[in-house]
């Protein structure tokens, strides 16, 4: 096997083993909260993305709008997610996530990330900083791919 493919397949490994985790900590919490999985996601994308339109939620995750309507106006009564007036258009509406729903959310990214704090006590301090600087490069590499 040339280097290239164990570079390739050593990365795939952990994209496989990091997104599990990643996942299973999310589904976990999704569940806890009593949310289906399209409200988690929708609430995350304002936690990451900020204030939005419905029509952006639909076009996001491809439901229509009368679904999307649906899941926010259930977020909207769990007290988790906010509708305000557009400024520049009255007629529309803002969604913003409230206090409450981003408590939840900061919450769910500690959960989803515990499991890395738990790998970081398994490894040595060398093992951490080389790590660290792959994950960088990595990183970084990545970064400049999205700008593309």
């Amino acid at each position: 096997m040339s280097k290239s493919d164990q570079f390739t397949q050593a990365v795939r490994s952990w994209v496989d083993v990091s997104t599990h985790r990643s996942m299973r900590g999310w589904s976990h919490h999704a569940k806890a909260t009593g949310l289906s999985m399209p409200q988690f996601s929708i609430m995350m994308q304002l936690y990451y993305r900020g204030a939005c339109g419905l029509s952006e939620i639909s076009e996001r995750f491809e439901i229509t709008n009368a679904a999307a309507s649906q899941h926010v106006d259930n977020l909207v009564q769990a007290g988790l997610i906010e509708r305000t007036e557009d400024p520049h258009d009255r007629r529309a509406k803002h969604i913003q996530l409230s206090t409450k729903g981003k408590s939840m959310i900061e919450k769910g990214i500690n959960e989803r990330y515990r499991w890395v704090d738990q790998l970081a006590e398994n490894l040595s301090e060398k093992e951490r900083e080389r790590t660290a600087e792959a994950l960088k490069v990595l990183t970084e590499a990545a970064r400049k791919l999205d700008q593309k």
